[in-house]
């Protein structure tokens, strides 16, 4: 899926020869601080950034070269909330439905699908600002799934959410892998969040895959009992110790539109 990939911003290397390769129906984990590297390589593989030098591929199709046929193969939710809080959430969808250019002739049904795979019917008359941020995240997800994805990117879905919260955005996004097939790439700082939820594990630090498995395999294989240790292992540091103060801002007014 990449292939040596890097991204430089001036003198500061943010990606560093990241090579992944995620199989189709997987719940595929990106874990490391902010400032890893994770959205970073989430934007490359989503076409919204262009990588300095290496080469990935997405839904078989090349981010370089064939970005449209990318893009129309994907959907996107990123950490950033998207919804329109003025719209009510069928409205939201429907506008959704337009941009990513759902024909007209299947806009109903494909709206009607999203719908009840993030089961949200009963909300479809409320504005979006009147949402929790479960039932915000779980509209966002469905926005994305509009054009029938084969690949599903979150980034950093249930930052500032509650463990409530968190746990009905996953049990939607598993039972929609169950149902659909659909392959998940996901960045998360939450070391139980990884691991319960996650298939396999990529774990990035400083713009480096420093191991990647899955989550029984990484805690087997360094002799650990958390993730967090085995992160401690490979780095030599505490996750919550890293990331910038523009991370940790915006992860701020994130949580606080949510809550």
């Amino acid at each position: 899926m990449a292939d040596s990939l890097v991204v430089r911003f001036d003198a500061l290397t943010a990606v560093d020869d990241v090579s992944l390769e995620i199989e189709c129906g997987e719940v595929f984990g990106l874990l490391g601080p902010n400032g890893a590297g994770k959205t970073t390589t989430l934007r490359v593989l989503t076409t919204l950034l262009k990588p300095a030098s290496g080469s990935a591929l997405v839904a078989g199709f090349d981010v370089g070269s064939d970005a449209l046929s990318v893009r129309a193969s994907i959907g996107y939710v990123p950490q950033a909330l998207s919804a329109d809080g003025g719209l009510t959430a069928a409205e939201n969808l429907d506008f959704y439905a337009r941009v990513t250019g759902v024909p007209r002739a299947e806009r109903t049904a494909r709206i009607a699908a999203a719908v009840e795979a993030m089961e949200l019917e009963p909300m479809l008359d409320r504005l979006a600002r009147t949402f929790s941020g479960g039932m915000l995240r779980r509209l966002e997800i469905a926005t994305a799934l509009l054009n029938r994805p084969e690949v599903l990117f979150l980034d950093e879905p249930t930052v500032g959410l509650d463990p409530t919260a968190r746990e009905l955005v996953w049990e939607r996004v598993h039972a929609l892998r169950a149902e659909a097939g659909t392959t998940v790439v996901v960045t998360t700082h939450l070391m139980e969040e990884a691991e319960r939820h996650c298939d396999r594990l990529a774990i990035m630090d400083a713009g480096r895959i420093v191991d990647l498995g899955t989550p029984s395999e990484l805690l087997s294989r360094h002799g650990e009992r958390s993730l967090e240790a085995v992160f401690r292992a490979v780095t030599g540091r505490v996750i919550s110790d890293e990331g910038r103060i523009s991370d940790v801002r915006s992860q701020r007014r994130v949580a606080r539109r949510l809550g």
